[in-house]
């Protein structure tokens, strides 16, 4: 399991469980954890790849926590450093992200964006050197 990260994301998704398939799938994370809870909801998973943690949960309302499609706006964006942008470009798009970019050099890094199925947008970066 990765060493935990100072500043973990805690996302939430409609449908939690397509979502963290998705994640695994188009971007290559690894689940780590999974909570079932008895409606039927997730009330909190973990995805990881090295030196990265991500907090997935379904939807719940009755705390204020929604999904980007559940809004009218994008309120936040991730940024992910990966060893190579371009292969990490084509199992997403192979996958089924929603490019928004296509990978570019961009202040010293190549990277693209994708917004996942429910509207997180995700920056993949490589950086290129000095």
């Amino acid at each position: 399991m990765p060493e935990s990260p100072r500043v973990c994301p805690m996302l939430s998704y409609h449908d939690a469980r397509g979502a963290l398939d998705f994640l695994k799938q188009a971007f290559g994370f690894e689940e780590l954890l999974r909570l079932d809870m008895p409606d039927g909801r997730i009330g909190h998973a973990e995805v990881g790849c090295p030196g990265v943690r991500i907090m997935i949960a379904s939807e719940y309302p009755e705390l204020g926590l929604a999904s980007p499609r559940s809004l009218e706006t994008r309120y936040s964006q991730l940024y992910v450093v990966v060893d190579d942008v371009d292969a990490h470009y084509e199992k997403a798009r192979s996958a089924g992200a929603v490019i928004v970019s296509v990978p570019e050099e961009d202040h010293g890094d190549r990277l693209y964006r994708a917004n996942d199925p429910e509207g997180h947008r995700w920056i993949f970066a490589q950086p290129l050197g000095e």
